[in-house]
């Protein structure tokens, strides 16, 4: 039975693989070397497709499969994890997605630099970009090494390394053979397999139920082991003061970080207009948001059908429920049903780390190129498109080579916790001088760069003497015990920090805000007048 699933899920990632080796081929050939090319496509994409690709691009191996299976456990308390990161939409529609796209060009530095000293706004911004996207980047790497050796029936050590080398290697060619242009087409055609295969999934789980959702959850409250506390809250979070403080900490991380996260504001310059960039928004939250309440489907489905018990002895973290779920409704073990929605399970999967650590990669290698390079290479030489291409896909390959060497490192470490930190990260070093920057006339330089370090160095330092790294059994390292903050998630405390930060270092610096630089970066927010 295993065989028949591994053959068939290779075989299906295989043409998977081969789909966008092909695009990236093709792209590859029509290219025209410019830093707009290789950066943002040329921006000729529609809103539609922009909006595919910001769903492809946000929807991970996590969402798929990471939150289904938290509601498998913990029920209500999992399910908030789709609230959360959902409503995250909102921020990104309403206060991010025009301004930033009139504003920039490649990068969240050229939104901040517009009104400031650029070598060190560029320095600041660019060290927190890349900082994010390779926490991003090793969760997604671990994942590939664990879950999906899991899903293909390996789970030893070796086929775990090969599967983090095999998927590294790939995202590499992706990003320096094709750009955005490739980059995108993987992320269309990932969203449009995996909303198919989790809309599939969610009919056939309504169907088992005759359409009855009350029926569902009541199956899932008695299967669960729980009965009604399954459906009410405090499960997960329902502890000591610690678990709520961690629930809203988390809960904070995830609504603010979206919009900080440097691989999705990116997205926005790969269309024309700023009114097209609030439209790919619109299409992404009609898209996401439909994804996220079939995860609550199938994360009851799971539950109902499979049962909570099973679903922990198969992965504690609840990671193996969607597949689980996949091989019942296809009928069960030794069936030919359950053997094809297995693999489909498996080959979705597959898709989703490859066209997300694709897009994460390009946007830390623009990081690096435009504005670390740029910033750092000695004065005097003008800044060349070309030159700077090269340097961004030789960003792309170390950066690709850190990624993979980190995800054999942290292989065994908690998926969720790692891409939680990338949130919180985002949303205390990224978001807080990217508002300030957009809507504060005062704003200095000193502001700028005290946001940045003021919300990244705390978030990383509170991580480290936090119970996820010593103190607990379940930690990394659970022999030492240096713990000293109590939470898991540093965003209650750190972002706070990161707006403090900013306002403390625009209100003493001796340095005066550019009115000007300021009127001008309004006008040009608001209007698009001026706008690359």
């Amino acid at each position: 039975m295993r065989g028949d699933h591994q053959s068939l899920a290779l075989l299906l990632f295989s043409a998977f693989v081969a789909v966008t080796l092909g695009i990236t081929t093709w792209v590859s050939r029509h290219r025209h070397g410019s830093a707009e090319e290789f950066y943002t496509g040329g921006r000729l994409f529609s809103p539609m497709e922009n909006g595919f690709a910001i769903a492809g691009d946000y929807m991970s191996a996590a969402s798929f499969l990471g939150i289904s299976g938290l509601i498998a456990l913990f029920g209500y308390d999992g399910m908030l994890y789709s609230v959360g990161f959902l409503v995250a939409w909102l921020v990104v529609l309403l206060l991010v997605a025009e301004l930033v796209r009139n504003c920039g060009r490649f990068t969240l530095a050229d939104v901040v630099a517009a009104r400031m000293r650029e070598r060190p706004v560029r320095i600041a911004a660019g060290t927190s970009s890349v900082a994010v996207s390779v926490l991003y980047l090793v969760a997604q790497m671990v994942g590939a090494g664990s879950l999906v050796a899991l899903l293909l029936g390996g789970t030893s050590e070796a086929a775990r390394a090969w599967t983090v080398i095999g998927v590294g290697a790939l995202m590499v060619v992706y990003v320096t053979l094709g750009g955005m242009r490739a980059t995108t087409w993987i992320q269309i055609v990932k969203a449009v397999l995996l909303m198919a295969g989790t809309l599939a999934l969610t009919v056939l789980v309504l169907l088992r139920f005759h359409g009855d959702f009350d029926a569902l959850l009541t199956t899932a409250a008695e299967r669960s082991g729980h009965g009604k506390e399954f459906l009410a809250p405090g499960l997960a979070y329902g502890g000591g003061w610690t678990a709520r403080f961690d629930f809203m900490s988390l809960g904070l991380a995830l609504v603010l970080g979206t919009a900080g996260l440097p691989h999705i504001l990116s997205r926005f310059y790969t269309v024309p207009t700023a009114r097209a960039a609030r439209r790919s928004v619109v299409w992404a939250i009609g898209l996401i948001g439909g994804f996220y309440l079939m995860t609550i489907v199938l994360g009851f489905g799971a539950a109902a059908l499979v049962g909570t018990d099973e679903v922990r002895a198969s992965s504690a973290a609840g990671n193996t429920a969607v597949p689980l779920l996949a091989l019942d409704l296809g009928g069960g073990a030794g069936s030919t049903g359950g053997t094809v929605l297995f693999a489909v399970v498996a080959a979705v999967a597959f898709a989703t780390i490859l066209a997300v650590v694709a897009g994460i990669t390009l946007a830390s290698s623009a990081s690096v190129a435009h504005d670390l390079y740029a910033s750092l290479k000695r004065p005097g030489r003008g800044r060349k498109p070309r030159g700077e291409v090269a340097v961004a896909r030789l960003a792309a390959a170390g950066i690709g080579g850190v990624a993979i060497a980190l995800g054999l490192l942290a292989r065994d470490l908690n998926v969720a916790f790692l891409v939680g930190l990338a949130f919180a990260v985002a949303a205390s070093a990224n978001l807080p001088v990217l508002l300030y920057s957009l809507f504060w006339r005062n704003f200095t330089t000193r502001g700028a760069v005290w946001s940045v370090y003021g919300g990244l160095v705390p978030a990383v330092l509170l991580v480290v003497f936090s119970p996820v790294v010593s103190g607990s059994p379940e930690a990394i390292f659970p022999g030492a015990d240096f713990q000293v903050f109590p939470l898991q998630n540093p965003g209650l405390v750190s972002i706070p920090l990161g707006f403090l930060a900013g306002w403390l270092g625009t209100v003493l610096s001796r340095e005066r805000a550019d009115e000007a630089r300021h009127a001008e970066s309004e006008v040009r927010s608001l209007t698009g007048a001026g706008a690359v």
